[in-house]
């Protein structure tokens, strides 16, 4: 192999790597947050929209 070809697939197996990271990310940060869990925001000013 040449040195172009080696470069060539060390590219591609950091372009991999980058996108398999980031569908990993994507994925996981959609587990860590529940349907009514805030994530650490205050909403206490905020009106109840339940309260009528």
């Amino acid at each position: 192999m040449g040195a172009q070809e080696i470069l060539v697939v060390i590219l591609f197996i950091a372009a991999l790597i980058y996108v398999g990271n980031m569908i990993y990310k994507n994925f996981n940060a959609k587990k860590s947050c529940g349907s009514n869990c805030k994530c650490g925001i205050d909403f206490s000013d905020l009106p109840d929209p339940e309260k009528k």
